[in-house]
């Protein structure tokens, strides 16, 4: 139990720590930073609509377009950076699989091209 809790101990002080920090951190800029809410705080930002509003309301489906294309991006640099790190130790496989997803991705990319989600009006 003492080898176990030895080998542990480092990664405990670690979290113990890092809680404390992040706590600290939290307190110290709700403590120093007025808390007002203004009309530029409460404003739609970004999104196109009153946050304040019933949530089931409709909105455009370019929203869903725009965040599939935010995924379609997302999901290429996720997989692509670590396999361009690894590129010259992976097998032909994993050079030619990592090559039909990107074609699978650019599928999707031109997709979202030719319904207009590039487009915004």
């Amino acid at each position: 139990m003492k080898i176990v809790f030895k080998e542990y101990s480092v990664i405990l002080i670690f979290l113990v720590i890092a809680c404390l920090l992040s706590l600290a951190i939290f307190a110290l800029s709700y403590f120093l930073i007025p808390q007002k809410a203004d009309q530029e705080k409460v404003s739609a930002y970004e999104c196109g609509f009153n946050p304040f509003d019933d949530a089931r309301a409709t909105f455009d489906i370019r929203f869903y377009l725009v965040a599939i294309l935010f995924l379609i991006f997302d999901l290429e640099i996720s997989f692509l950076f670590p396999w361009s790190l690894s590129l010259n130790e992976i097998p032909i496989l994993g050079f030619w699989t990592m090559i039909i997803f990107l074609v699978i991705l650019t599928i999707g990319f031109i997709y979202e091209w030719y319904k207009g989600a590039l487009e915004w009006e």
